[in-house]
């Protein structure tokens, strides 16, 4: 077997509901040959096949999740056996808020997987049974999307961004910057979480409150705070020592959420001003103020 002859091999998985089987139509459409739910004891047999099939199938995605029996165990030892393969993967992860996965269950009228016909259980047990057991894949998966709040085109890009506009053979590193407001609850995705609730709020000021930290009056007011100051200037360096560490590693995507309480201010003003950090040091930077107009 050549394991040059997988261009990439994108395993997907995640909370049920999440929008796995969306985030398969995406790769299809990118020309990738996607199969759903494929046992994991066949993965590395899958991947051999597709090796020798002389070039004809070179991008692949494969399904996975916790319907099949074992799934953790089975799932490591089988990354375990790529890897021995020199088969090189990518993981995937998608997840939603508790509420919003309740919601998506409760509108389809699907039972959960884990709801076992003939045992007393529910929908939240079910999601809760599974994030549990989901939290070890989670944290060593290549790439987490959070689609709480993302709509069907909004997952496309988020799958395009974070997969294809990164070269293969890259070493760097694109940064999603998110400002969000913790009453909203914390971005799923997060790689690293700063709480800027610690800064004066512009929202006790009534000059201030009706407008957002992509205006000036209120960007000046948080900016002239010298705690402000201290703490960028902390964090910059924090940043400045993480990152090139972070590329060292082979990570090719990090997500640096800034939270205030209602992501409308404080929050808007220091994703700013990390992006424009981050960018006159040439990283590829993406920003978005979840909560911005909540």
């Amino acid at each position: 077997m050549s394991p040059g002859s997988i261009s990439r091999l994108i395993i997907i998985t995640g909370m049920s509901g999440a929008g796995k089987s969306s985030a398969i139509n995406v790769f299809e459409d990118l020309g990738f040959f996607c199969v759903d739910n494929l046992p994991i004891i066949l993965l590395p047999k899958f991947a051999e096949v597709v090796a020798q099939s002389g070039g004809r199938i070179n991008k692949v995605a494969l399904g996975i999740d916790v319907r099949e029996g074992g799934f953790l165990g089975g799932l490591f030892n089988t990354l375990k056996e790529l890897s021995d393969l020199q088969i090189k993967y990518e993981v995937l992860f998608l997840d939603a808020s508790t509420e919003v996965l309740l919601h998506r269950f409760s509108e389809t009228r699907r039972r959960h997987p884990l709801d076992i016909e003939g045992e007393e259980s529910s929908i939240m047990e079910g999601i809760n049974k599974e994030r549990a057991l989901l939290t070890e894949i989670k944290a060593k998966a290549d790439k987490i999307i959070d689609t709480t709040s993302l709509s069907a085109k909004e997952l496309r890009d988020a799958i395009n961004e974070s997969f294809f506009l990164v070269s293969d053979n890259s070493r760097t590193i694109r940064i999603s910057l998110v400002s969000f407001g913790y009453k909203y609850g914390m971005p799923l995705d997060a790689d690293l979480v700063a709480d800027v609730r610690f800064l004066p709020n512009p929202h006790y000021i009534d000059e201030l409150k009706p407008y957002t930290g992509n205006d000036s009056k209120v960007k000046d007011f948080v900016l002239n705070n010298p705690v402000t100051h201290k703490f960028l200037r902390k964090y910059f360096n924090l940043l400045k020592f993480l990152i090139p560490n972070y590329i060292k590693e082979g990570k090719t995507y990090l997500t640096i959420a800034i939270g205030c309480t209602g992501g409308k201010h404080r929050s808007v003003v220091v994703t700013n001003e990390l992006d424009k950090y981050l960018t006159a040091r040439h990283y590829d930077v993406k920003v978005r103020h979840r909560d911005i107009n909540k």
